[in-house]
């Protein structure tokens, strides 16, 4: 791992797993808008390297992510300014929803705003016992509008709402409960347990994964008709490809399978 106490983002590659680890944690891991630049590099260099096949996001310190750097939207304050870095925020998650590899944060203390969206944005998330979560833009008369767009995706409309006109935290067991993350899990056991899923990603079909990928977010978006019809043409081309015959052979000779990523 990158030991730079400067570095924005610490990178290393574990078993095939990409971790990256937000790396500002005495400013509670705020999305400055060059760590967000350096993350978008580091997700388009992960897209183009086959040997990784998961990617784990965690932030350094007590806390995941406090959401945008509030100092740095007090520099500049024109209207130019402000809507170049809420884009790149979107486009930043938007990089997530479709890298052809999952990816699965590891939240320990604060994730809020942009963070908490940083959260909903990944296709897993797991949470310390010690997390919080909350959307609290309407506290400081900035309302988390960009922040609900991955929010509203995972948590149902009245919990969302809740969540952005209250302002309040949300503890990690009720994330759990509506949506927001997958599993609560001891806060010294959270890297862990963490990388203990997407190691077990990454032994499947990389191929196989990455239609999926596409195709879940792809049919969310689509009335239940049209989405049989994308996903009965998605799993049709899926069959053609070698990983799907290889993996059923394998199942049918109750054997492992050897993924060949075509």
């Amino acid at each position: 791992m990158s030991s730079d106490i400067n570095d924005l983002l610490l990178y290393e590659e574990i078993n095939e797993i990409a971790v990256l680890t937000l790396n500002r944690p005495k400013q509670q891991n705020a999305l400055s808008s060059d760590l967000m630049n350096k993350i978008l590099d580091k997700f388009n260099d992960i897209e183009k390297n086959k040997n990784i096949k998961a990617v784990t996001i965690f932030g350094n310190g007590n806390n995941f992510c406090a959401g945008h750097d509030l100092k740095e939207l007090k520099i500049d304050k024109s209207e130019e300014r402000f809507k170049h870095l809420f884009e790149l925020c979107s486009k930043l998650m938007l990089k997530i929803v479709k890298l052809p590899k999952p990816v699965i944060a590891g939240v320990q203390g604060i994730a809020t705003a942009a963070g908490c969206q940083l959260v909903a944005s990944c296709d897993l998330a797991l949470a310390a016992d010690n997390a919080k979560f909350a959307t609290p833009g309407v506290n400081i008369g900035l309302f988390c509008s960009t922040p609900m767009v991955a929010v509203s995706r995972n948590v149902n409309r009245k919990q969302t709402m809740e969540m952005l006109l209250l302002g309040e935290f949300v503890t990690p067991s009720k994330a759990r409960e509506i949506g927001l993350i997958n599993k609560v899990v001891p806060n010294e056991n959270l890297k862990q347990e963490t990388m203990k899923i997407a190691q077990i990603i990454a032994l499947k079909s990389p191929s196989t994964v990455a239609i999926g990928k596409e195709a879940f977010y792809k049919q969310l978006e689509m009335n239940i008709e049209d989405a049989y019809k994308y996903t009965s043409k998605v799993m049709s081309t899926n069959m053609l490809k070698k990983d799907a015959q290889e993996g059923i052979s394998a199942f049918l000779e109750n054997r492992d399978p050897k993924w060949s990523d075509k």
